[in-house]
């Protein structure tokens, strides 16, 4: 089971993926966790999700799977459990979050709030992530080298 998570080939495809979604989820993941790029921090972002209803171990989960995840597809360690997670995380966020609002993101302000083209594009890279593994330069790929 470990292997199956872990295999990938050689192919430099996931790579860009991994790199283009993990630097984006990174700064997501850094805004609730670290207060980086303007976002509120760790303390700030749990009051916000506990006024939404969020349960204390869902906001917990949430900023450790965008600020780990990301890390782990940018250095393509456990690709595809990171990018299971994003893609879940995402997914949720879009359904709770973003469907009301129509599909486009509120380029011009006009909306009440964003769409949800972004994570259709999120989930998108995540799926493409899970059939592909890491792929190059991954620290899943020395695990998928047959012995």
């Amino acid at each position: 089971m470990f292997k199956f998570i872990l295999k990938t080939d050689n192919s430099i495809s996931p790579l860009f993926l991994r790199l283009a979604l993990g630097a984006v989820m990174f700064a997501h993941g850094s805004q609730k966790v670290l207060g980086w790029y303007g976002g509120p921090g760790f303390e700030k972002t749990i009051q916000i999700f506990s006024g939404l209803h969020f349960p204390f171990w869902m906001t917990l989960l949430l900023m450790f799977i965008e600020f780990f995840g990301s890390l782990g597809l940018i250095f393509g360690f456990l690709t595809r459990p990171s990018a299971l997670g994003i893609g879940t995380a995402m997914s949720v966020c879009a359904y709770m979050n973003h469907v009301k609002n129509g599909f486009f993101m509120n380029w011009f302000g006009q909306q009440k709030g964003e769409g949800f083209e972004f994570h259709i594009l999120v989930a998108g890279i995540c799926l493409a992530l899970l059939f592909t593994g890491g792929g190059l330069i991954s620290i899943d790929r020395p695990f998928s080298k047959k012995r």
